[in-house]
């Protein structure tokens, strides 16, 4: 959804940050809220004390609320579907194939030994 926005409004966003590409992936405090994400999903108590402390600092305390909301969000969506087995639609396949190779998205699926892309799924 965001590279399909981000295409109709001409942004040019480097999705590459979230697999650890240098930059911002020019999106504001782009760095800063990976590193938080990062943080809150990993052990290290006094990394997510450092990142909390320099959101407040860059986007106020309102900008760590919304950090905090999307990455409980995107956490809780993640693990329902990766629960539920859900796999990704035959159309968001065929639209996201460049950019999950690019990123190495279809990694994770085949490390646990199933097939990412439901294009080469048997039958289809």
């Amino acid at each position: 959804m965001l590279r399909e926005s981000s295409k109709a409004k001409g942004e040019d966003y480097d999705l590459t940050l979230l697999v650890g590409g240098g930059g911002d992936g020019n999106i504001a405090h782009g760095r800063l809220l990976v590193d938080y994400a990062d943080a809150v999903l990993g052990t290290d108590e006094e990394a997510l004390a450092r990142a909390q402390a320099q959101i407040r600092e860059r986007m106020g305390d309102a900008g760590l609320v919304d950090a905090a909301a999307i990455v409980a969000t995107f956490n809780a969506i993640d693990r329902v579907a990766d629960s539920t087995g859900i796999p990704i639609e035959d159309g968001k396949a065929e639209s996201s194939a460049d950019l999950r190779q690019s990123l190495g998205i279809n990694a994770f699926a085949e490390r646990k030994g199933e097939i990412a892309d439901p294009r080469h799924r048997a039958g289809l």
